[in-house]
C-alpha cells in the first residue's frame, strides 16, 4: 500500500501544503478541462512517446484537476513522490525535493485571464508538463540527478534578490486585489534585481540548463524532433511554436548554460538532445564545472563571490558552513555563524564568530602558542585554547598584514574538497536561522480572493454545464438558458466554448454578446 504522503525534514515539510481540492471552482475545472483537451490532441503526435502514456500512469486525465495523493500514489510506481507547494518555492527547496525524487506540484491554477500562460506556478505546468515524462526511466534518471546538481550549485546573493522580487510578481498579478499600479511596482522591483545581477553564478548556470532540457527541451532527430520539456507540454502555444520554421534548433551542448532565457517571449532558439542519455552526458559536463566537484581555491573564491551561505568540505571529513568573507593561498575566513558538521549533521551549537581553515601547514598545538606557515607563504600565529578557538590572532601574506579576527576558530587540514551550496545540515540551518516565506501567506489571500471574486451565480452555471457534461446528457432547452444567462457576464468565453461544445452538430443556439466563441487561447 504507498505511502499516504512522503516523509519529510522540517525544513522542506513546511513548505508543503494541502491541495485544498474542494477550493477549485467550477471554472477552475473548465480552465483545466480546456487546456488539456487541446494539449493532447495538438501532442498526440508531437510529444514523446511517454507523453500519453505517461499522463495515464500518472492519473492526470482532461475532465478534471488531478488528485494529488492519485498522483502521488501512481508516481510511487516509477519510484518519485509528489507534494503540494504554494507557488515559487525557493530554489534550494525545489532542487533538494527532486533530487530526491519528489515533484514539487504547485496546487494553484492559473486563472481564466491567463489560460495561455501564467506568471506564476501552477498545476497544469507541474502536473500535466514534468510528470508524463518521468515514465521513461533514463530521464526519470536525468530529472534527479538534475536536481542534485542544482541544490549543490552555489546561489549568490543576487539570485536570492531575483527570486523573492519574481515571486512577489507572481503573486500580485494573479491578485484579483492588486491593480495596475501594484503590478507596475512589482515589475519594477523584478527589473531593478535583473539589473543589479553583475554575473551568472552557478545557481543561474544550472537553471539555465533545466531550462533548456527539462523545460524547453526537444529530444531526437534535428529534422523532426519532440517534445519533452514542460514548459513546452503544458503550454499550446509553446508548443505549436517551437517545431515552427521561426524557431532555429540546435544540438544540446554544455554551451546552453551561457544561454540566457526570457519567461515572457516566445524561444527563438531551442536545444535538441539526441536522447535522454545525451541529457545526462551533457549534465555530467556541467557537474564536472561545479565547486562542489572543484573544491580548492576555485571553489572558495565562487563562495566568496557569492556573499551567501555555502559550506566547505575538509579532507578531514569536517563540514563548514558559513559565508566565505577572505581567501588568500592556502588560507579562508568564514563570517559567523558557523556550523560545523560531519557526514551533513551538525554537531552541537553553531558558533557565533568567525572561523578560520589554514590548509597544508601543518597542525597548531593542541593548546598554546602557534605559528604556522603555508606553501603559498601565509603566516598565522595566535594562542590556541581548548576547542579549537584561537585569541590574538595574527596573519602575514607576501610581506602584508592580513585582516583577520582576533578572535576566531580553527580549522586545519591539507584540502577542501568541495564547496557546496547552502549549508551542510539544511535541516539544522533552517532550525536556528530559517524564516518563513515572505510570500506565503500573500499567495494563499491571493486564491482565496480569486475565488471569493466568482460570483456563486457563475459558478453554478459552470458547475452545471459540467454536471451536464458528467451525465451524458444534452438538454438543448437547458444550454439555451444557460447561454441566454451569459448576457450578464459577456466577456465569458470559456463558459460559452463549454456550451457550444455540448451542443449536437447544427443545434439552434441563442445569440448573445462577446460570449459567443472562445478567445484565441495562444501565448502572445
Amino acid at each position: 500500500m504507498p505511502d499516504a504522503r512522503p516523509i519529510l525534514p522540517p525544513h522542506l515539510a513546511r513548505h508543503v501544503v494541502d491541495q485544498a481540492y474542494d477550493a477549485y471552482t467550477p471554472r477552475d475545472q473548465a480552465v483545466w478541462r480546456h487546456i488539456l483537451t487541446r494539449l493532447t490532441t495538438h501532442l498526440a503526435h508531437r510529444a514523446h512517446p511517454s507523453y500519453l502514456e505517461g499522463l495515464a500512469s500518472a492519473g492526470i486525465g482532461v475532465e478534471a484537476i488531478p488528485r494529488l495523493e492519485e498522483m502521488d500514489a501512481r508516481l510511487q510506481r516509477i519510484g518519485w513522490r509528489a507534494v503540494g507547494v504554494r507557488g515559487f518555492i525557493p530554489p534550494a527547496v525545489f532542487t533538494e525535493l527532486q533530487s530526491l525524487g519528489i515533484l514539487a506540484i504547485a496546487a494553484d491554477i492559473r486563472s481564466v485571464e491567463h489560460v495561455p500562460y501564467t506568471p506564476a506556478p501552477d498545476i497544469v505546468h507541474e502536473s500535466a508538463g514534468h510528470a508524463p515524462i518521468l515514465a521513461d526511466p533514463a530521464y526519470a534518471a536525468y530529472l534527479k540527478r538534475c536536481g542534485t546538481a542544482g541544490f549543490k550549485a552555489i546561489a549568490s546573493l543576487e539570485d536570492e534578490a531575483v527570486y523573492q522580487a519574481v515571486r512577489h510578481l507572481s503573486v500580485v498579478k494573479e491578485d484579483p486585489a492588486c491593480g495596475p499600479a501594484e503590478v507596475a511596482e512589482a515589475q519594477a522591483r523584478l527589473e531593478a534585481a535583473r539589473a543589479a545581477r553583475t554575473y551568472a553564478s552557478e545557481s543561474v548556470k544550472a537553471s539555465r540548463l533545466y531550462w533548456w532540457t527539462a523545460e524547453y527541451g526537444l529530444v531526437g532527430p534535428e529534422s523532426d524532433p519532440r517534445i519533452y520539456g514542460a514548459g513546452l507540454l503544458s503550454s499550446l502555444g509553446e508548443a505549436v511554436h517551437c517545431l515552427g520554421p521561426e524557431v532555429r534548433r540546435v544540438p544540446l551542448s554544455l554551451a546552453c548554460v551561457e544561454r540566457d532565457f526570457d519567461i515572457t517571449a516566445m524561444q527563438p532558439l531551442l536545444y535538441v538532445a539526441r536522447d535522454f542519455d545525451h541529457l545526462t552526458e551533457v549534465l555530467e559536463a556541467f557537474e564536472a564545472t561545479l565547486s562542489w566537484r572543484r573544491g580548492g581555491e576555485h571553489g572558495l573564491r565562487e563562495a566568496m563571490r557569492a556573499r551567501t551561505v555555502n559550506h566547505l568540505v575538509l579532507d578531514t571529513g569536517a563540514q563548514l558552513s558559513g559565508r566565505v568573507v577572505a581567501v588568500e593561498p592556502g588560507l579562508a575566513v568564514l563570517a559567523g555563524p558557523v556550523q560545523v558538521a560531519v557526514r551533513g549533521r551538525a554537531q552541537g551549537e553553531p558558533w557565533p564568530g568567525h572561523a578560520v581553515v589554514l590548509l597544508d601547514a601543518g597542525d597548531p598545538p593542541r593548546v598554546g602558542d602557534f605559528r604556522l606557515e603555508t606553501p603559498g607563504g601565509v603566516e598565522l600565529s595566535g594562542l590556541r585554547l581548548e576547542g579549537g578557538e584561537v585569541l590574538d590572532l595574527e596573519g602575514w601574506a607576501g610581506g602584508r598584514d592580513l585582516e583577520l579576527p582576533a578572535e576566531a576558530l580553527l580549522f586545519t587540514a591539507d584540502a577542501v574538497v568541495s564547496v557546496a551550496g547552502g549549508p551542510a545540515d539544511p535541516e539544522a540551518w533552517d532550525r536556528r536561522f530559517g524564516q518563513d516565506p515572505g510570500e506565503a501567506d500573500a499567495e494563499r489571500r491571493a486564491r482565496d480572493r480569486r475565488r471569493r471574486a466568482l460570483d456563486p451565480a457563475l459558478a453554478a452555471l459552470y458547475q452545471e454545464v459540467r454536471d451536464l457534461r458528467a451525465a451524458g446528457r444534452v438538454e438543448p432547452a437547458r444550454l439555451n438558458a444557460i447561454q441566454a444567462a451569459l448576457e450578464a457576464w459577456p466577456g465569458e468565453w470559456l463558459l460559452a466554448e463549454e456550451v457550444a461544445e455540448l451542443r449536437p452538430s447544427g443545434a439552434p443556439q441563442e445569440k448573445v454578446g462577446a460570449a459567443a466563441g472562445p478567445r484565441c487561447v495562444e501565448r502572445p
